[in-house]
């Protein structure tokens, strides 16, 4: 199980897509390739954009497929928060 605590590397307001990128790239898809299942803390977040979230799951939905998403939980996100996870996940599955 891989936790990653997003409010140590973005703060309250996650918009970086850098920042982003790399924990996709560095944390998310080595924990994914080692069949291992990823929490993403959203603990302390006030508000995301949906670009951010978008870059975090999107190339994971497409590398991998919709399955992907069994693997992956999303941790302490408020109502805003789960709104746009929602959304990108949604229209990402429409386009799989």
């Amino acid at each position: 199980m891989k936790n990653i605590e997003l409010f140590k590397k973005v703060g309250s307001f996650a918009e970086n897509k850098d920042i982003d990128r790399d924990v996709r790239i560095e944390e998310i898809i080595p924990a994914i390739e080692n069949s291992q299942n990823v929490i993403i803390d959203f603990n302390n977040i006030d508000a995301v954009t949906q670009s951010f979230i978008h870059a975090l799951i999107s190339d994971l939905i497409r590398r991998y497929g919709n399955e992907v998403l069994d693997k992956i939980s999303f941790k302490s996100c408020n109502k805003n928060v789960q709104k746009i996870i929602m959304i990108v996940t949604d229209y990402m599955q429409e386009g799989a």
